[in-house]
């Protein structure tokens, strides 16, 4: 999950020197026979540590023979954390387990032989029918699954004010585009300047996927990642000029804001919505702002765009028993309840207690259950990051230029390009 800042490069450069000085968190006895268990992650502090301590007080438990390595580095929304351990794999010295995004993301690591099947553990440990079937195809990969998720945050959430909202008549969400639109017209005439509050780069994407999804409805718009759905379609020129004239509602300096600065207009009730992932109810209500109320976006319907933090098998770790142990705990039911009852998100488990959790998460613990699991591009489970990269270029450009033709031009070479690797 993306909750901090791109930022911190200081301290990516620092970990690559301290990697580069041989200084691992293994301090040189963590080779054949190892007790120990390095588990890497970009998880440094608030709820995400809060996640991570719950979990690590349940492998404690579960898996007493062993001890836990934290091997966390901070900042860069996981980009530092990526940077690290790409240099590595590169060295042949992985860490025991390290987190990525579950699903088309681990697509390099597969492809580069790098992580272990997991297959034949789903079946042993009962991952296979405790995780949703669209789950488990989404994870699956030639036949194979590579990793195991420690949660699902739902990415195509709309967010309000509802003090803004009460104040414009709008007393109900809108379940259609055209309905959206015409409430973002309403808040226009009551002075909201810019009624959907929009950040950059990756929420921009988040935003547009949603459009697709309201578009192409939830099978077709999976398929825009599998190739059984052209980028080139009339329907997909309908999504982007839909997409053009929502940016016409949001802030002007989109493109200079993290999505909390966008949250913040929301807030402070200079906006009326955002469209953001649903680690916005643990920020908000972390910031003690209860005044939002939350609503799947405008005609998606029951889809359920989902993205999660997993974790997998490297080639050649140290321990891989001990990862083994740590993979198993995070599957169950006691992991994933010790996780996401502080991180947030909610359990990729069926078979949660909704009683355990806060309002909204027993809310997405329902609509997991009942709803269509559709993927995310900018959170790496539709997917790879070379494709992230090129949607991200794209949008990009678009939200200077506006220019429909040419980025869908760019979103049909991208699929092209990466859709068949």
């Amino acid at each position: 999950m993306r909750l901090r800042t791109r930022t911190a490069v200081a301290a990516a450069g620092m970990a690559l020197a301290l990697l580069a000085s041989g200084c691992g968190a293994d301090d040189g006895d963590g080779g054949a026979g190892s007790k120990k268990v390095e588990v890497f992650t970009w998880w440094a502090d608030g709820g995400e540590k809060a996640g991570l301590d719950g979990l690590v007080a349940q492998f404690k438990t579960d898996c007493a023979q062993y001890e836990f390595v934290n091997g966390a580095v901070a900042g860069g929304a996981g980009s530092n954390a990526k940077q690290v351990l790409a240099s590595r794999l590169q060295q042949n010295d992985p860490p025991d387990t390290f987190q990525a995004h579950a699903g088309a993301e681990l697509t390099d690591y597969i492809k580069a032989g790098q992580i272990e099947d997991l297959s034949a553990e789903y079946k042993e440990w009962g991952l296979d029918s405790a995780f949703p079937k669209g789950l488990v195809d989404s994870l699956t990969v030639d036949g194979k699954i590579y990793s195991v998720p420690a949660n699902i945050h739902r990415a195509n959430v709309l967010w309000g004010n509802k003090t803004v909202l009460a104040q414009a008549g709008i007393t109900a969400p809108a379940t259609t585009l055209p309905e959206f639109f015409s409430q973002l017209d309403t808040l226009k005439a009551k002075g909201v300047a810019a009624p959907l509050a929009l950040g950059k780069d990756w929420t921009q994407q988040m935003l547009f996927e949603a459009v697709l999804i309201s578009k192409l409805g939830p099978e077709k718009f999976s398929g825009l990642w599998t190739g059984q759905t052209d980028w080139a379609g009339a329907d997909i020129t309908d999504a982007i000029n839909d997409y053009k004239k929502l940016l016409s509602y949001s802030n002007k300096d989109r493109d200079t804001f993290d999505w909390t600065d966008a949250e913040k207009l929301v807030m402070e009730g200079k906006a009326a919505y955002q469209l953001m992932g649903d680690w916005e109810a643990a920020d908000l209500d972390a910031k003690g702002f209860k005044d939002y109320n939350y609503s799947v976006f405008p005609g998606n319907g029951d889809a359920y765009q989902w993205l999660a933090d997993s974790f997998v098998l490297p080639k050649n770790a140290k321990n891989p028993e001990g990862t083994k142990c740590w993979l198993k705990t995070l599957g169950s039911a006691a992991g994933q309840k010790a996780f996401n009852t502080k991180k947030g998100s909610i359990p990729a488990r069926t078979d949660a207690n909704a009683t355990d959790y806060p309002a909204y998460q027993q809310a997405a613990i329902a609509d997991w259950a009942k709803g269509k699991p559709v993927p995310s591009c900018p959170h790496g489970s539709a997917c790879s990051q070379g494709w992230q990269g090129a949607v991200a270029s794209a949008q990009g450009k678009f939200s200077s230029d506006g220019d429909v033709a040419a980025l869908q031009s760019a979103l049909v070479a991208a699929a092209k390009q990466y859709a068949s690797k």
